[in-house]
């Protein structure tokens, strides 16, 4: 039995209070993910290079090795997507964003409309996109804590990001019409860059 069948709402630590109720909930794609965040493209040019080069300088059993190594890289890569599509949850409330994160210890980050700065989103194409989420004054969230679902190279200010969501502007319509109704918030929109890309506990930002 998994512990995420012990949520009394899927996605979240505990019932809903009185007055909050479910605007959208998700999860990422597997396959965007893997490309977006892990950079599976990257890591397969990467190998295919040195195959090329095992082949003009090296021998025969070094190509097969070198392909191997990278097969597995690609696999492992792969494999990882998968769980974490399988076990995260974004949702998004009239109140708050809650993350429902981990793929070996599980974990709830509770982000308040009211602190939210900005809201980027980053087309990866066919729908798909990032979501950043710019607070409005630090928190307690790390980078590490974070990952995978944290933008990129942010390291002294962790932004908690949605990643690889299918309709991602629709999401992203949801986001901003819920925070207009607490709070203003910037939302920009990003063109797709390729890029190399003990339990359950709860965080609140």
């Amino acid at each position: 039995m998994s512990e995420y069948e012990y949520e009394p709402i899927r996605g979240l630590p505990g019932n809903l209070p009185a007055g909050e109720h479910i605007l959208w909930q998700g999860s990422p794609d597997a396959w965007t993910f893997a490309r977006s965040a892990l950079g599976t493209r990257w890591i397969a040019a990467y190998f295919a290079a040195l195959v090329v080069w095992a082949m003009v300088r090296g021998t025969l059993m070094g190509v097969v090795m070198t392909a191997g190594l990278g097969a597995v890289a690609v696999a492992l890569a792969l494999i990882f997507a998968v769980l974490v599509a399988r076990t995260t949850v974004y949702t998004i409330t009239n109140r708050r964003v809650v993350l429902r994160i981990g793929v070996a210890l599980s974990k709830c980050i509770n982000l308040p409309l009211g602190q939210l700065a900005s809201a980027d989103l980053r087309e990866r194409g066919q729908g798909f996109g990032d979501i950043s989420l710019g607070l409005a004054a630090r928190s307690n969230l790390g980078y590490l804590m974070l990952w995978p679902h944290a933008r990129p190279l942010r390291f002294s200010s962790p932004q908690p990001m949605l990643r690889a969501l299918p309709a991602a502007a629709e999401v992203a319509g949801v986001l901003a019409r819920a925070t207009a109704a607490v709070q203003p918030v910037q939302q920009r929109m990003t063109k797709p860059e390729a890029q190399p890309a003990l339990g359950s506990r709860e965080a609140v930002a």
